[in-house]
């Protein structure tokens, strides 16, 4: 019966026409919304269902294909795979989008409201359920932050979006878009509420649930995107100094199968290999080196081939960075070459080979490779990789409370945090070696090379304003005149980009500032709305 219930929670709100008479329809061994919260443990597995339509949606279209076509609209990656049709990819890949044509990004609103909707049913459900206070309190607290990630993720990708801060039936298809701003406003009020809630910790069989750290870390992030330097100082610094994380003293560590919810973390999507429990990291198998081959693998066994699909492949522009720093560490945690041995998994894997004619950049994303010896545990390599994904670190706070210090004209404190996360990966301290404005751009480059394939690159580049231009530094890599497309098409003598051209060396050529700053709302959410949500200018 719970099954019943968590099926139909995604059809309450923009994405179809649910009815509050299907809801309320008395059908004798059917729960419904009007008998369901009825006990703690049915309020634990609503709740935890928002977990995974939140981070790792068990329907791997849902946000896995958008979250990582974002990352082709950045600096940081390809497509990849150029053997397969790449059509989901190249809207925003190319720059390309339009209201009728999203590609993977299509389903993004849907899905997001969609989970804010059950987020809205569990908030109204768990108040009046008959439980603890403690487990009211828990609840409701991972309630309010999901609903408030949710609505981080629209504000991000669409720019103000329609509020829905309550269970809503068809008859409430037509809220008009909130502002920017009114959003914003609503995920910080959400997020203070739900620290108020919520506890610092949680036993073994509870890690990963959210916490009140948690809360303040994405408060630190949305501050950070406002611009509210102060706030985000604030709450970066309590995490730092009170939530009790340190830094993982070896990089890798924090994408090791073995070191799930280490003590950098303070909020990670949760996974597991029992396909029964859909709980499985589908990026490992998306990013997954194409065309391996038992033969290249020491132990000759296809126990050892992941079967992976190519897509989302690293740019040798993001290398040169890390190669820019002499950053050897983070360089091999986030990329691997064709040929190379697989960082951290050299004894199984020495040299990392797969079909280089199907792979623009011949490079793969290391931080979601699986290991040997955890693939030949898998009943299925699809969609069933048991590697947590960091949603939120203290590595970031570090370089949140950084970036705030230096508009604050605290440089001194911003370069010590700066070396702070340099110095983990065996890196030589900024301070006194940069002065200016070149310390903002210190911070951004360290952004870069920190936080590669974790879903801040995009939304980075757009916010952060170039000093010299007074524009977001995405107008500086991207467009005819771009840094980034010149690299490619002008200075590039990369071996594997510039003879793969079955994706094109442009890419961010259609790249323009008075529309990609967002992207388009899709057009039949628009269309669902009867003309009430308007379209983002220019689309």
């Amino acid at each position: 019966m719970k099954k019943i219930i968590l099926s139909i929670i995604a059809l309450c709100f923009i994405s179809s026409s649910c009815s509050n008479d299907f809801i309320q329809h008395d059908e004798r061994g059917v729960q419904t919304l009007d008998n369901y919260f009825s006990n703690a443990e049915e309020c634990q597995t609503f709740v935890n269902d928002l977990y995974k339509r939140a981070f790792l949606h068990y329907d791997w279209y849902q946000l896995i294909p958008g979250r990582l076509a974002n990352e082709t609209a950045t600096d940081d990656a390809w497509m990849g795979n150029t053997g397969q049709n790449a059509s989901g990819f190249i809207p925003a890949a190319q720059y390309l989008m339009a209201p009728n044509n999203m590609g993977y990004l299509s389903d993004l609103f849907k899905t997001r409201y969609e989970n804010i909707g059950a987020c809205n049913i569990a908030i109204d459900g768990v108040q009046k359920a008959p439980i603890t206070d403690a487990q009211k309190n828990q609840y409701l607290g991972e309630s309010l932050f999901l609903r408030a990630y949710n609505y981080y993720d629209l504000v991000n990708n669409f720019g103000g979006v329609p509020l829905a801060l309550s269970p809503l039936s068809v008859n409430d298809l037509t809220l008009e878009r909130a502002s920017k701003e009114e959003v914003y406003k609503s995920i910080e009020t959400d997020l203070l509420k739900a620290a108020d809630l919520l506890k610092a910790s949680y036993s073994t069989s509870d890690k990963g649930r959210v916490t009140k750290w948690a809360c303040y870390g994405l408060l630190a992030r949305v501050s950070l995107f406002q611009e509210k330097w102060q706030d985000a100082e604030n709450f970066a610094n309590k995490v730092i100094t009170e939530g009790g994380f340190s830094l993982e003293t070896n990089f890798l560590n924090i994408w090791n199968v073995n070191n799930q919810n280490g003590f950098e973390s303070i909020l990670e999507a949760q996974t597991n290999s029992d396909p029964s429990r859909q709980l499985g990291n589908i990026m490992s198998t998306f990013t997954g080196a194409r065309g391996e081959l038992k033969d290249n693998f020491p132990s000759k066994d296809s126990k050892d081939v992941m079967d992976g699909w190519g897509w989302c492949v690293p740019t040798s522009d993001l290398e040169n960075c890390y190669k820019s720093e002499n950053d050897i560490v983070r360089r091999r945690s986030t990329i691997t070459v064709i040929g190379e041995a697989a960082y951290g998994d050299e004894v199984n894997n020495p040299t990392h080979i797969w079909d280089a004619k199907q792979s623009k950049s011949g490079r793969i994303i290391r931080k979601f490779y699986i290991p040997v010896a955890t693939r030949r545990t898998l009943v299925s390599t699809f969609g069933n990789a048991p590697l947590n994904v960091p949603v939120i670190r203290l590595a970031e706070m570090y370089l949140t409370s950084a970036e705030a210090q230096f508009h604050l004209g605290k440089t001194a404190q911003a370069l010590t945090n700066v070396d702070i996360v340099r110095a983990r990966v065996g890196l030589l301290p900024k301070t006194g070696k940069v002065f200016g404005d070149n310390i903002l751009r210190a911070i951004w480059k360290e952004r870069r090379m920190e936080f590669a394939f974790e879903g801040l690159r995009l939304f980075d580049i757009r916010r952060e304003i170039d000093p010299s231009t007074n524009k977001p530094i995405i107008a500086s890599l991207m467009g005819p005149s771009g840094t980034f497309v010149l690299y490619n098409t002008t200075l590039s003598t990369d071996k594997f980009e510039t003879t793969n051209l079955k994706e094109l060396q442009d890419k961010g050529v259609n790249f323009n500032l008075n529309k990609n700053l967002v992207w388009p709302i899709p057009q039949s959410e628009i269309d669902r709305s009867q003309g009430v949500v308007k379209q983002n200018p220019n689309y």
